[in-house]
């Protein structure tokens, strides 16, 4: 199994997830500038990470979604390699429109970071098929634009589907929804895939939960082992 990170001017998470998967998955995890046009070896699983692509100029991830090495990211969701947006990437997610809907300011309209808790809805995807449904896990947030907004429409539509996978939790309960977020997300949405479920956008981030002694959770090692399990059981890893 191989990785790529895609770096932008102006992510501050790339080290940082690529240290998550190089340490929890054992595997090579290759640094892809965006002004490539393509990837030195294809790999299995592509992430566009967190911090402020192009500085938020416009708006969140609208530059970064029309780099050169976006062409290259398409072609390999399309193929059926597995894609993750995390808090930023998300964003350029759905400016891509490879995701649907969009981020918009948390209701506070502050900068909020903060250890924050997840409940895992779905696991008929490629990245959460070895988590328990309905188990609630602690990934922290750190963002502006984290508001998760669809019309109503389709907003149901994408509910009916089945393709929230994370949403915002209590972790004394374990209930979860609109109440629980901090950034006032519809429906407390926090995660989704697309159709075919090998593309995944959050804005929790799992890179920071996983080394324990950074933040005092592991949580994320969960995540990253049930990426890893999923190529173990295709033989590709």
């Amino acid at each position: 199994m191989k990785a790529a990170v895609v770096v932008f001017p102006g992510s501050n998470c790339d080290r940082d997830v690529e240290r998550a998967i190089r340490e929890s998955l054992k595997i090579k995890v290759e640094m892809v500038w965006h002004e490539k046009e393509k990837f030195d070896e294809q790999p299995d699983l592509v992430v566009l990470p967190g911090g402020y692509s192009y500085g938020d100029y416009l708006r969140s991830g609208a530059i970064a979604a029309r780099s050169p090495i976006i062409k290259a990211v398409r072609e390999h969701a399309d193929r059926g390699g597995l894609l993750l947006g995390i808090c930023n990437g998300f964003q350029i997610l759905t400016e891509t429109k490879m995701l649907p809907g969009t981020l918009l300011p948390n209701t506070s309209l502050t900068f909020i970071c903060r250890e924050c808790y997840v409940r895992v809805e779905q696991t008929d995807n490629k990245f959460t098929s070895e988590l328990n449904n309905k188990e609630v896990l602690q990934f922290p947030i750190a963002h502006h634009e984290g508001l998760f907004f669809l019309p109503e429409g389709e907003l149901k539509k994408l509910e009916d589907s089945g393709r929230v996978v994370f949403r915002y939790a209590d972790p004394e309960t374990g209930k979860a929804g609109a109440e629980f977020a901090p950034n006032g997300a519809l429906n407390g949405i926090a995660g989704i895939c697309n159709e075919k479920g090998n593309i995944l956008g959050l804005m929790p981030h799992p890179e920071r939960a996983t080394i324990a002694h950074l933040n005092g959770g592991t949580d994320g090692n969960r995540f990253w082992d049930s990426i890893a399990r999923t190529f173990t059981e295709r033989g590709t890893c």
